[in-house]
């Protein structure tokens, strides 16, 4: 029977271990987690009775390998909400699926908004071509914003960088007016100084040209392509993404396989080209564990850093890898200040939101998350309060980070005043949380990534997963992909790990459905 060690249970690692688990009885599965928590940046955190997800997990996939994945851990809803039931939602339930109202095990169908709030007013995101985006940005800036795509068109730019990206696909009046300052708050980078690579592998398929496309395609009902940007409707666990992982974990241990939390790899043991274990800190205590076979989701500079003899060129390109970490302030409020001018019904009409990107350059907030359109089984009393996430992008140990809890959750209340979304007054409870290295960044030493990973493919016995452990800003359900094409090669004695490694790079990668 094979060892294997898979570090991390975020969803790449639980993935990997629930397939090797659920396919073969051949392998022996160990993961070591270094936090409290399962699912990884997917987790839920549940302060008091209210929940919060931490960065915002749409379930959806073009990938229908991942759609049938998630069913087969939590089924379809097959009845109404209690806010659907409320507000007399019309939506096609799944025959014979659950019951929200009587289960817990469940995926929620849920309608996909997300709006960008720009000078106290709001814009479809991606931006569209509606009359109510041309009557907010007024007629002027509308055919200025016209011209500038159009001569975006005819004289393309190099992408050598993301502002070039951005301006090739929307023109320079658009990206200046929803994607540059937005893009500086997320990464701390002016995006002329970050790799195209990040705009292809997040927006790509997504343009003007498409956001058209889109709009007769729904006019005319002629379906076709659908940009995961574009999507309006996904699916949610009915407490948050962490309970489908917790599920997984469980089904995990029902199958033999464990799961260790609290346990921190500091070593990785290697000799001539092949790893053969792993030493971690649990509970104070170093203890070490051989394998066969490791799966790392842990941060690629990390791993390196673990190495027992790393190369002296790769851990200089490792360490020179960056990441931006994250703060998320939640907010427990009577209410928003913000209107529902929609035509979607929500209860005591709230904004339909379940992200807004907050456009304003003078207030550090990124984005603002709605819990109760996440999921209203998510707050305690979603009949009475609304649940919102304050989404914060910044680098350990820096102002922001080093902030005590009392401290930040002020400074965003006055924050999101000062934007006028609400009034301080209204505010009940508050919880703040931090995330490190969530988010891996293109720029530094990731123009050299090509030699680290030839490097870390020389290790035979060694399989990189995930968003971290690719250093690549993947969704979920790329993540859960590279762990479905690393139980392939494992299972299958592929030698050839380019399949894991080239998910969500090529240009047109499940970018139909």
């Amino acid at each position: 029977m094979k060892k294997i060690i898979v570090i991390g249970a975020g969803p790449a690692g639980l993935t990997a271990a629930y397939e090797l688990l659920s396919k073969s009885d051949d392998y022996e599965v160990t993961i070591l987690e270094e936090s409290d928590r399962i699912g990884g940046i997917s987790q839920t955190v549940k302060y008091k009775n209210n929940r919060m997800d931490i960065g915002g997990h749409r379930f959806f996939s073009k990938d229908e390998r991942v759609m049938d994945w998630w069913y087969n851990i939590l089924p379809p809803q097959g009845a109404p909400a209690k806010d659907d039931i409320a507000v007399g939602a019309d939506k096609k339930y799944t025959a014979g699926g659950a019951d929200p109202e009587k289960t817990d095990d469940v995926m929620l169908k849920r309608n996909r908004v997300s709006r960008i709030y720009y000078k106290n007013k709001f814009f479809d995101y991606p931006v569209s071509l509606k009359w109510e985006t041309i009557k907010n940005m007024g007629f002027f800036a509308t055919m200025k914003a016209g011209f500038s795509y159009l001569a975006a068109v005819a004289h393309k730019k190099p992408e050598t960088s993301l502002e070039n990206f951005y301006i090739n696909r929307f023109g320079r009046v658009l990206y200046s007016m929803f994607f540059e300052g937005y893009t500086e708050k997320l990464w701390g980078r002016h995006p002329r100084y970050i790799s195209a690579d990040w705009g292809s592998q997040r927006v790509k398929g997504l343009s003007i040209r498409a956001v058209i496309a889109d709009m007769f395609g729904k006019i005319f009902k002629t379906g076709g392509k659908v940009e995961t940007s574009l999507i309006e409707e996904y699916i949610y666990p009915k407490l948050g993404p962490g309970q489908l992982y917790e599920r997984v974990r469980d089904r995990i241990e029902e199958m033999g396989g464990t799961v260790k939390m609290n346990c921190s790899v500091v070593k990785i043991n290697e000799t001539a080209g092949k790893i053969n274990g792993v030493e971690y800190i649990e509970n104070g205590e170093r203890k070490a564990l051989g394998g066969d076979i490791v799966i790392s989701s842990m941060p690629v500079k990390d791993l390196i850093d673990a190495f027992t003899n790393p190369d002296e060129n790769m851990k200089e390109i490792a360490d020179g890898l960056p990441y931006r970490d994250f703060i998320t302030v939640g907010l427990l409020v009577d209410k928003l200040k913000i209107k529902n001018k929609t035509n979607i019904k929500t209860v005591n009409n709230i904004v339909p939101d379940c992200w807004i990107y907050v456009q304003d350059t003078s207030v550090k907030l990124g984005r603002i998350q709605i819990f109760n359109n996440w999921s209203p089984y998510m707050v305690d009393d979603y009949e009475k309060h609304v649940w919102i996430g304050l989404e914060y992008f910044c680098s350990e140990g820096d102002e922001y980070w080093n902030m005590s809890d009392e401290a930040f959750i002020e400074f965003a209340k006055n924050e999101l005043e000062k934007i006028g979304v609400i009034d301080k007054k209204d505010v009940i409870d508050a919880h703040r949380e931090r995330v490190k290295k969530a988010y891996p960044a293109y720029f530094d030493t990731y123009s050299r990534m090509n030699e680290l990973v030839d490097y870390l493919n020389g290790y035979e016995n060694l399989y990189c997963v995930g968003r971290n452990g690719q250093h690549r800003y993947n969704n979920m359900d790329h993540s859960m992909v590279t762990a479905f094409e690393t139980v392939d090669a494992i299972m299958n004695g592929k030698k050839d790990k380019s399949p894991i490694w080239n998910v969500n790079t090529e240009e047109e990668y499940h970018e139909t459905k």
